[in-house]
């Protein structure tokens, strides 16, 4: 099939998979490099969302398969040829439009088998996919130089992005003078990694919708849950906008839009957007779990914890994501609810915490995940033969997900939490017979009772919380984050307040 009547082929399978009809999207005739590809791509993702073995094994056939496509086509070279152009940029004038394509694919391909091969737990694995990202950049940059094609070109500004993006994770340790070189240079990296994937997504090409949606993954969950939890939610409603028009049923883009919703502080709507999305669909049920997640935020942000505690339970029994994570999360949500509901639901709060620290961790790259570490580290105290209960233990988690920059953004909902952050207090205070998690669970309370203060206006008395944990350094036994955490903290309300000079000392004493 030629390169033109390909391309028409995979438009008519994208706007299937957008208008949730995924079988019929996976139901081409692997005709072309372009159809392979599209096809491996929606196994890709299917196999993250199941993290079943067999989706896994199933995406890894069909990628290299892809691959073994995509190489037919390209450029026949020997070796030395080939790495002399990837790594010298010799000019690629010579390419046939084909050639140029399949160089292009081979990398996206390539880079999909590489992010793949790190669901896998061994430590050849995590190296197997380190190489093939590498090798993958590499091709992109060979390819930045002939994009001559609307649809390639945006796959470049996809593909570049993406890996600019990329490098933001990466961690390194170095002195004070090079970290702050260091900072400048992720800085730039994401301003032209932003900048690529914001051209990519007004190309009007077939990977448009690749780098909005990686765009929409950077504003509304990585600057979320890893930065300051402040998105760019502007620029993500405008780059759904013409999605929303085109596709108002589509599972994808009814769940970005509650996603915004939810972000903004409107949890009401964002709670019947993610329903929407819910309903949308029934082929695949990975996209229920997504908005289960969500749906269980919205309603501990309300602090309907009957409601939150029905979403943990349909994850913890349905979803494979993170059973640790869901399986604590349930737990910690009975622990909002009165005894005699917990009763009344048949669950059992101590069995809950012991069952998710035996054996439910996931590994991946041959690592932990620090937030399944966090939780594991938490329901130790559930493992003795006399377990010492967590004090408000889903608000805690909601500031570990940086939830209190949402609920933030409500006063009401701020209000109420202060309210039950002040029953705990007093609850401590009147505890006859404190345990070794005394100091540990008091701070936990006046490090959120302090950031409730703090989004209220409160400083003053939000920084008498903040202080108060600080000064309890020495007694904390177990919870030994909450001093860096608190200082963190209250390096941001310096900042509000103006005084930049004691925010960033406060911060470098973080360090």
């Amino acid at each position: 099939m030629d390169l033109e009547k390909a391309l028409k082929e995979c438009y008519i399978a994208l706007n299937l998979f957008l208008n949730n009809r995924f079988a019929d999207a996976l139901n081409l005739k692997r005709q072309s490099m372009y159809h392979a590809m599209g096809y491996s791509s929606i196994l890709v993702m299917q196999a993250g969302m199941t993290f079943e073995q067999k989706d896994i094994d199933a995406a890894m056939t069909s990628l290299s398969e892809s691959l073994q496509l995509c190489q037919r086509f390209r450029k026949k070279s020997g070796i030395v040829e080939t790495l002399a152009s990837l790594w010298y940029k010799q000019p690629t004038d010579n390419l046939t439009e084909e050639e140029m394509h399949a160089e292009l694919c081979y990398a996206e391909v390539l880079l999909q088998k590489a992010v793949l091969t790190f669901l896998d737990e061994s430590f050849i694995s995590f190296m197997k996919g380190g190489m093939g990202i590498r090798k993958s950049y590499l091709m992109y940059k060979y390819c930045r130089a002939t994009s001559t094609h609307i649809h390639f070109r945006g796959g470049v500004n996809m593909g570049i992005g993406t890996f600019n993006l990329l490098e933001l994770t990466q961690r390194r340790r170095c002195g004070c003078q090079q970290c702050c070189v260091h900072v400048v240079f992720k800085i730039i990296l994401q301003e032209m990694g932003l900048s690529e994937l914001r051209e990519g997504a007004a190309s009007n090409s077939l990977r448009s919708i690749l780098s909005t949606v990686t765009l929409l993954m950077f504003h509304l969950y990585i600057t979320v849950i890893l930065g300051t939890g402040q998105g760019n939610l502007t620029e993500a409603e405008a780059l759904l906008e013409p999605y929303v028009e085109n596709f108002p049923n589509g599972a994808i883009i009814v769940f970005y839009t509650a996603r915004i919703a939810l972000l903004k502080g409107n949890i009401t709507f964002a709670q019947e957007r993610f329903l929407a999305c819910i309903a949308a669909q029934e082929e695949w049920r990975q996209i229920h779990h997504m908005c289960y997640w969500e749906l269980m935020w919205a309603y501990s942000f309300e602090q309907n914890w009957r409601e939150a505690y029905r979403y943990a339970d349909l994850l913890s029994k349905n979803s494979k994501w993170s059973q640790a994570i869901f399986v604590f999360q349930k737990a910690a949500i009975l622990s909002m609810l009165p005894e005699e509901e917990v009763t009344e639901l048949r669950e059992n709060v101590v069995e809950l915490f012991r069952f998710a620290v035996d054996g439910l961790r996931l590994r991946f790259a041959g690592k932990s995940i620090p937030t399944e570490k966090f939780a594991a580290k938490k329901a130790e105290r559930y493992s003795s033969s006399h377990p010492v209960k967590l004090v408000v233990p889903a608000l805690e988690m909601m500031y570990v997900w940086n939830g209190f920059s949402v609920v933030g953004k409500r006063p009401d909902l701020i209000q109420n939490i202060l309210t039950t952050l002040v029953k705990a207090e007093k609850q401590l205070e009147d505890d006859p017979k404190p345990s070794e998690y005394h100091v540990d669970n008091q701070c936990v309370v006046q490090l959120l009772k302090g950031l409730c203060l703090k989004e209220l206006g409160h400083l003053v008395q939000a920084e008498l919380c903040f202080n108060h944990i600080i000064s309890s350094e020495n007694n904390i036994k177990h919870d030994h984050y909450l001093v860096p955490f608190t200082m963190y903290e209250l390096g941001l309300l310096h900042k509000e307040r103006g005084d930049i000079k004691t925010a960033i000392t406060v911060l470098e004493n973080v360090k």
